[in-house]
């Protein structure tokens, strides 16, 4: 069962609702089958990259609610698109590529937030004299904050390499960049957080 929904039919409950598509109930009545269809299409996607999306969005604004939000509204804008008739080829390019243009239009509205503002709402980042913490063994809390400190396109490959686990090529087509510039931002995004990492790692 997916962590982030106690059922699976709370984010249809969503798509579906008329407050968000007014009209969806006549469009439901005269496409029929082919709607039907669209709702299965998505709701598998939903069972099969809804965390990831969710995982994706937190390493890149670290709050758990917004993250969860901006899940949601990868998947609304999915489905508007699909009752819309467009065409989704590769729905788990899609979905990262909306993620990313939500994620994207939040940064511009608003100033990326500073560390210290992270700790006032809560986020604590560790000591950075554990001893229990190995050179192999990075712990998660060290890798957000190092992630934060990344300027936002290094940020941005490296959590889609890393823990999306998108090959380079992948992550070109979802940025709409050559592989080449991804490969680039990579091998600079690393050296930085090399550079980041404690001395005694």
């Amino acid at each position: 069962m997916n962590e982030l929904f106690s059922d699976r039919q709370d984010i249809k409950e969503v798509l579906c609702s008329e407050l968000m598509f007014p009209n969806l109930n006549p469009l439901r009545a005269t496409i029929g089958g082919k709607q039907k269809k669209q709702e299965e299409t998505l709701m598998r996607a939903y069972d099969l990259y809804a965390d990831a999306i969710f995982r994706h969005c937190y390493f890149r604004v670290f709050s758990r609610e917004r993250a969860k939000e901006l899940m949601q509204e990868t998947f609304l804008r999915t489905w508007t698109s699909m009752v819309k008739g467009e065409e989704i080829r590769h729905m788990r390019g899609y979905l990262y590529r909306i993620a990313n243009n939500l994620i994207i239009d939040e940064a511009r509205r608003k100033k990326e937030q500073s560390l210290d503002a992270l700790e006032e709402q809560g986020f604590d980042p560790p000591d950075e004299t554990q001893e229990n913490v190995g050179a192999k063994n990075v712990d998660g809390e060290i890798i957000l904050t190092l992630l934060h400190k990344l300027e936002e396109p290094y940020r941005e490959v490296v959590t889609l390499r890393y823990i999306d686990g998108f090959r380079p090529m992948e992550i070109a087509n979802i940025l709409g960049v050559s592989a080449n510039v991804v490969s680039v931002r990579l091998h600079r995004g690393i050296a930085m957080l090399q550079e980041l990492l404690p001395k005694d790692f």
